[in-house]
C-alpha cells in the first residue's frame, strides 16, 4: 500500500470526543472487574460519573455551540467530522456507558455490598424509621423549600449538577392554581446517604426522603407525579477575548456567570412521565429527538458521585486497596542529612506516590525557615484545601524573605480556590502574579535561592504534576530536583517571563511552551525518522495523558513509515490510529488505567542508554503547545537516565493485568501474559520497596521491540502456520514426541520461551516463565567439549605473560 507521506485521510485518525468516552469506558472496566475490591469497584462508578459530568460540562458545551450557533468558531479536526455529527456519536455511545454503569451498580456492587452488611435501601423497605423521621424534621426540612412555579412565581434557575425533584400536583383544598409544576431542591450541604439509624451500616438515599414527604410540603396539593432530576450547564471559562484592568475580578465574574450558563444535559429518572420531561425541557431549551438528545433517562439513582460517602467507611480494609506507605527517593536517605545538601550532592528523581511527597514539602517550608535563603518563587496550578505549601509562602513572606507566587487563576473547576489562594499569598506580603490572559501557565515549577559563604545558588524542583500532597498519593507524576546551574539560570529566565514578560533568553535546558515545544518535539520525533532512513537503530517511547495534535501524530506517521519502533503509553484520549498498513504498523498504543491515576509524560528518542530522555508537564495536544506555558526537561544524570531507561519504563510496557492496547478501529482490547508467564500489575511492581529490574533480553523486548509477552498480528499468523508445520512433524517424528514427553520448552517465533505443562520459576518480569530444560547426556558431552574449547585461549594467554612483562620493561627502561 503506497501512501502520501505528506498528507493522511480522515480515516488515519480517531476523534478526540469519541476516544475519550472509550477511556472513560476504561474507568467503568475497573468497576466492573470482580478482582478490584469492593469500595474501589464503588470509587470507579463514581470517578465515571465525575468524568461524565466534566466531559459535558467542557467538550459537549463546546460542540454543541459549534452545532446550533452560527456565529460560533468551528474546530476542523483532522478525522472530519463535523459538531453535530459528533455530538449524535457522542449520545448513542453514552447513553450504552450509563446502561453499563446501572448495570454494574444493580446486579453486583450492590448486592455484593449488601452480603458485607452496607446496603442502600428503598425508603419502603425501613421497617423503623424513627430516625429518619428525627432526621428530616431537624435537618432536612428546615432547609428545603417548595417552589411553584406559575405566572407570579416564576421557575428558579435550576444549578449546575444539583439535585431536584420535579412535581406535577392538583390543588384539592384552599389557594392557588387547580394544577401547575413544582420543584423542590435536595439540599446539597447534607449528605447523600442518610444511615437508617446511628449504628447502622444501612443507608437511604436523601432524595427519597424529601419525595415521601412531598404531600407534607406542598400542603393542600395532590402529587399527581414526581421524578429527580439534575441540569449540566456549560462552565467552560473564556476569558480570553476579554479585557479587563483586574484579572482576578474578571475570573470572579465569569464564575459567577458560570452559574447562570446554557444547559447541556438534562439527567432525569427512567421512570419520569413525559409530562415532567417536557416541562423542564422546554424551561432548559433543551433537545430531545430520535436522532440527537440532550436527555438521558437514567435507571437508577442520579449522581453516583455521593457513593464515595462509602468509600471511607470504618473497619472496611479488606474492601479497599490494601494501604502503602511511600518510600523515601533514593538521594535522601542519609540520616540527618539537610535537603539542599542532598540535592548539591546529586540530582534527585522522585516518581509519586511510590516515592514520598513530604520532600516537595520541606524543599519549602525549610526555606522558608532557613536563614541563608533569600528567595523562592512557585507555580501553583492546582493545590490541595489546605496547602502546606501555600502556608510555607506566606511565612516566608512574613519572614522578610523576597516570596513570588504564580497563581493559575484560570485552572478549570479550581478557579474560585485559587482566587482565595491568591487573596491570602497577597495579604501576606507575597509578591502575585496570575499569569497571561490569553495563556494558562501550566508548568510545575519551584526554585529556592540561598546564599552559601560567598556564593548565590538556586534550587530548583520541576515536576509532571501539581504542588498537591492529596493528589499526589493518588496520581503518579515525576519530580526532579537539581543544584544544575543551566537548569537555575533557566528557571530564573521563566519567572522573569512570567512576572515581566522578559523574552530573549536561550534556553540552556528547558524546552518551553508555546514558543519552542512543538517544534522541539518534531524535531526530536524527524532525527528518528532519519536515522532509520539511514539504517541506523532508533526508537521512540512516549508516555503521556493524551495524544491528540495533529502535526505530531503525522510526525509519528512518517517515522513509522521510515521504520521506527514507536511505543506509546497514552492514558486518555488518543487522536492516532495505530495498525494501519503502510503508515502506522510500527506503532503500538497501550493505557493503563489502575489504582493511581497514570499522570507522568516521559519521552524518549534514542535506541539505547545514549537516548534523550526528557520529562514534562504538557501532552501533545494543541492546547498544551500553543495556549500554556508548559516546561519539557532532560534528565541527564546517567543514575536517573538509568532507573527511568531501564527500570521504570520496562515495568510499564510489562504490564499484563491492567494494559489495555488500541486497536486499529478504536477500540481497545486487554493486554494478556502469554502462556505460562506470570501476569505483571506494573503499579503492584513499583509499589515494591526495591525497584524491578529487568535482564537485558527482557530489555531489548520491552523497549527495543514488541511489548513483553506480546506479538504482532503478523507474528501470531507466522506463529500458527509454524505450529500446523510441526504438528504434522510431531505425528510422524518420534525425536519430538520424546521431547513433548520430557516436556522440553518450545521457543516462540519471538525468541520467548513457553513451557506448557511446566510451573513458571521465572520472575513476574520474565518475558516467558519458562522451566529449564534438563541437559541429556549427550548435551553434557557436547558442554564439556565446547568448555575445554573455550579454555583455550586463556592457557594461551599464560604462555604470552613472560613476553608480555618483558616488554613493558623495555618500555619502562625507554622512559628513564
Amino acid at each position: 500500500m503506497t501512501v502520501d507521506h505528506q498528507a493522511f485521510q480522515p480515516d488515519h485518525y480517531i476523534n478526540r470526543e469519541l476516544s475519550w468516552l472509550e477511556f472513560n469506558a476504561r474507568v467503568l472496566e475497573e468497576a466492573q472487574d470482580s478482582t478490584t475490591p469492593l469500595l474501589e469497584r464503588l470509587k470507579f462508578l463514581s470517578i465515571f460519573s465525575s468524568n461524565l459530568d466534566e466531559f459535558f460540562m467542557v467538550r459537549v458545551a463546546g460542540l454543541r455551540e459549534q452545532s446550533f450557533y452560527s456565529e460560533a468558531a468551528q474546530d476542523h479536526n483532522a478525522d472530519g467530522l463535523k459538531a453535530i455529527s459528533q455530538l449524535r456519536l457522542i449520545w448513542a455511545r453514552t447513553q450504552q456507558l450509563v446502561v453499563d454503569q446501572y448495570q454494574c451498580l444493580t446486579d453486583h456492587v450492590l448486592p455484593e455490598l449488601a452480603e458485607q452488611g452496607i446496603s442502600i435501601l428503598p425508603l419502603r423497605n425501613v421497617k423503623d424509621t424513627t430516625h429518619l423521621d428525627r432526621f428530616f424534621h431537624e435537618m432536612v426540612y428546615p432547609i428545603i423549600t417548595p417552589m411553584a412555579i406559575d405566572p407570579s412565581h416564576p421557575r428558579p434557575r435550576y444549578h449546575n449538577r444539583s439535585l431536584y425533584i420535579g412535581v406535577t400536583v392538583r390543588r384539592r383544598v384552599g389557594i392557588g392554581p387547580k394544577r401547575m409544576f413544582g420543584v423542590v431542591q435536595v439540599p446539597q450541604v447534607l449528605p447523600r446517604l442518610v444511615r437508617v439509624d446511628p449504628e447502622s451500616t444501612s443507608y437511604v438515599f436523601l432524595e427519597d426522603l424529601v419525595t415521601a414527604r412531598l404531600p407534607e410540603l406542598f400542603g393542600g396539593y395532590e402529587v399527581l407525579t414526581y421524578a429527580p432530576f439534575r441540569i449540566t450547564r456549560d462552565s467552560d471559562l473564556d476569558v480570553i477575548e476579554q479585557e479587563s484592568d483586574d484579572m482576578l475580578r474578571l475570573i470572579e465574574e465569569r464564575l459567577k456567570e458560570r452559574r447562570r450558563a446554557d444547559a447541556v444535559r438534562l439527567e432525569i429518572a427512567q421512570d419520569a412521565a413525559d409530562e415532567v420531561v417536557e416541562t423542564i425541557v422546554d424551561q432548559e431549551e433543551l433537545r430531545d429527538g430520535a436522532a440527537y438528545s440532550e436527555v438521558y433517562r437514567i435507571p437508577g439513582p442520579l449522581d453516583l458521585t455521593g457513593l464515595m460517602g462509602l468509600y471511607d467507611l470504618p473497619d472496611c480494609e479488606a474492601l479497599r486497596d490494601k494501604p502503602f506507605t511511600p518510600r523515601l527517593a533514593p538521594g535522601l536517605r542519609r540520616q540527618n542529612e539537610d535537603i539542599f545538601s542532598a540535592i548539591s550532592r546529586r540530582d534527585v528523581l522522585m516518581h509519586h506516590p511510590f516515592d514520598d511527597f513530604t520532600p516537595v514539602v520541606d524543599f519549602v517550608q525549610k526555606a522558608a525557615h532557613d536563614p541563608h535563603v533569600l528567595a523562592i518563587k512557585q507555580t501553583l496550578y492546582r493545590t490541595s484545601g489546605d496547602s502546606p505549601i501555600v502556608k510555607a509562602l506566606t511565612e516566608a513572606a512574613e519572614r522578610g524573605k523576597h516570596v513570588t507566587a504564580l497563581v493559575e487563576l484560570q485552572a478549570r473547576f479550581d478557579e474560585a480556590a485559587n482566587v482565595n489562594w491568591a487573596r491570602k499569598l497577597e495579604e501576606a506580603g507575597v509578591h502575585v502574579v496570575y499569569g497571561f490572559l490569553d495563556l494558562k501557565t501550566h508548568c510545575k515549577v519551584s526554585m529556592v535561592v540561598r546564599q552559601e559563604n560567598e556564593t548565590v545558588r538556586r534550587y530548583v524542583h520541576l515536576g509532571t504534576g501539581n504542588y498537591n500532597p492529596s493528589t499526589a498519593r493518588v496520581y503518579t507524576d515525576l519530580g526532579l530536583f537539581t543544584a544544575n546551574p543551566d537548569f537555575g539560570a533557566d528557571v530564573s529566565a521563566l519567572f522573569n517571563l512570567l512576572t515581566g514578560y522578559s523574552q530573549g533568553y536561550s534556553w540552556r535546558k528547558l524546552v518551553v511552551a508555546p514558543t519552542d515545544l512543538h517544534n522541539r518535539t518534531i524535531e526530536l520525533i524527524n532525527e528518528q525518522a532519519e536515522l532509520a532512513r539511514r539504517g541506523k537503530p532508533s526508537r521512540i517511547f512516549a508516555k503521556l495523558n493524551s495524544l491528540v495534535d495533529h502535526t505530531v501524530i503525522d510526525s509519528l506517521y512518517r517515522a513509522s513509515q521510515a521504520g521506527v519502533p514507536i511505543k506509546l503509553l497514552v492514558r486518555g484520549i488518543c487522536g492516532l490510529r495505530p495498525d494501519i498498513p503502510g503508515v502506522s504498523e510500527n506503532i503500538e498504543v497501550t493505557s493503563i488505567v489502575d489504582r493511581f491515576l497514570e499522570h507522568s509524560r516521559i519521552y524518549v528518542f534514542g535506541p539505547d542508554e545514549t537516548a534523550k530522555v526528557f520529562l514534562a508537564s504538557a501532552d501533545w495536544m494543541p492546547r498544551n503547545f500553543f495556549r500554556r506555558v508548559e516546561v519539557m526537561f532532560p534528565v541527564e544524570s546517567p543514575p536517573l537516565r538509568k532507573q527511568i531507561l531501564n527500570e521504570l519504563i520496562p515495568v510499564y510496557l510489562s504490564d499484563t493485568v491492567r494494559s489495555r492496547r488500541l486497536l486499529s478501529d478504536g477500540t481497545y482490547e486487554r493486554v494478556r501474559p502469554i502462556r505460562g508467564a506470570t501476569p505483571v500489575r506494573c503499579q503492584v511492581q513499583l509499589l515494591a520497596q526495591d525497584a524491578p529490574t529487568l535482564s537485558p533480553t527482557q530489555l531489548k523486548s520491552a523497549l527495543g521491540g514488541r511489548f513483553v509477552g506480546e506479538s504482532s498480528p503478523n507474528d501470531r499468523r507466522q506463529k500458527q502456520k509454524h505450529d500446523r508445520s510441526n504438528a504434522k512433524k510431531k505425528a510422524t517424528s518420534k525425536e519430538i514426541v520424546r521431547k513433548a514427553t520430557h516436556r522440553v520448552t518450545e521457543v516462540d517465533t519471538n525468541g520467548q520461551h513457553e513451557a506448557p505443562s511446566a510451573a513458571p520459576t521465572s520472575t513476574s518480569l520474565s518475558t516467558g516463565g519458562g522451566a529449564k530444560e534438563k541437559p541429556r547426556a549427550k548435551d553434557k558431552k557436547v558442554s564439556r567439549e565446547k568448555k575445554n574449547t573455550e579454555k583455550l585461549p586463556k592457557e594461551k594467554k599464560r604462555k604470552d605473560k613472560p613476553a608480555k612483562s618483558q616488554r613493558k620493561q623495555k618500555q619502562r627502561k625507554r622512559g628513564k
